[in-house]
């Protein structure tokens, strides 16, 4: 742990009664034989860098989020949520309590589809770069972006007509590539690509709607599928300020770049100082910590139930 303003930031964890299945730039996954164990810690990374400072609380966001919204579109999909309650994960587990706690979650395990299954409803970040490369080179009132056709009169954040499903690979490391549907169909097969799409544009439609009446607009987000049992069903992680662009409904300005309810201060901090976005990553101040916790922490309490919010 480090220390924090009144709270300590959980940089990694240590249980030692099962292996470590996989550390990523945020989570630790632990081995349970045909469950896992997924903890959110307090990590951050921006430009594909964890940064030595970790933000505290910020896993039980994240965690917290994600086990809501699992609940909300289980209507759509199954997901691999078993429970986040400590004190029904296996009694060898409950000693870890303290860290545990509002940050984990017992998931079953299933096979990875290695794709990101990206929706947008909103044209912004590598879709934007994306769009305005190809309207250098287009002819006529269309531009097509990964065979997808767009009008050539679209502004930076501006609403699509109807959401769109945008995949990329999924990279162990570095950047995913966005990727077109065809090649989505000749990587995984026409009829489970067909179905993540389906069930990907559902999601979005049903948590947009939702996230729409408390005043966020989910500008686009990502979905994680895996195989269990032959049935497809939804893993990771969703919906959270990591894995989506949160815009204030009431903020929205299209014609440029939006305020995220996410890592933008970091973001912009790193872009201001003479780093090359190679690791090691500079330490964060205080301040910039700070505005980062309090946009996820808006994002949070604005989206999540009172019942469900972790104290």
């Amino acid at each position: 742990m480090v220390k924090g303003s009144k709270e300590e930031a959980v940089l990694a964890t240590d249980i030692k009664e099962y292996p470590l299945y996989a550390r990523g730039k945020v989570r630790d996954v632990y081995d349970l034989g045909d469950k896992l164990l997924i903890i959110a810690t307090d990590r951050i990374s921006a430009f594909d860098v964890v940064l030595p400072n970790g933000i505290p609380g910020k896993g039980k966001i994240l965690n917290s989020m994600s086990v809501f919204w699992f609940e909300y579109v289980s209507d759509i999909v199954p997901n691999h949520l078993v429970t986040a309650e400590v004190e029904l994960y296996p009694e060898n587990l409950h000693k870890y309590s303290k860290i545990l706690e509002g940050r984990s979650m017992l998931v079953k395990k299933a096979r990875r589809i290695d794709i990101e299954c990206v929706v947008r409803g909103y044209i912004s970040g590598s879709l934007w770069k994306e769009y305005v490369m190809a309207r250098k080179d287009s002819r006529g009132n269309t531009v097509e972006v990964k065979r997808i056709k767009f009008t050539a009169t679209l502004i930076e954040s501006a609403k699509l007509p109807s959401p769109i499903f945008t995949p990329a690979t999924k990279a162990e490391t570095g950047h995913d590539e966005n990727i077109s549907f065809e090649q989505m169909c000749d990587s995984i097969g026409d009829q489970l690509a067909i179905l993540l799409k389906e069930k990907s544009l559902a999601i979005y439609k049903k948590a947009f709607d939702y996230a729409y009446q408390k005043k966020i607009i989910i500008a686009d987000t990502k979905f994680e599928f895996g195989i269990l049992n032959d049935q497809v069903i939804l893993i990771d992680e969703i919906f959270s300020p990591d894995s989506s662009r949160f815009w204030s409904a009431s903020d929205y300005h299209p014609g440029e770049p939006q305020d995220s309810f996410d890592k933008q201060y970091i973001r912009d901090y790193l872009e201001s100082i003479d780093w090359d976005k190679s690791p090691p990553a500079p330490s964060l101040p205080a301040e910039v910590m700070k505005k980062t916790k309090e946009k996820y922490k808006q994002a949070y309490l604005s989206l999540v139930p009172q019942e469900n919010v972790v104290k």
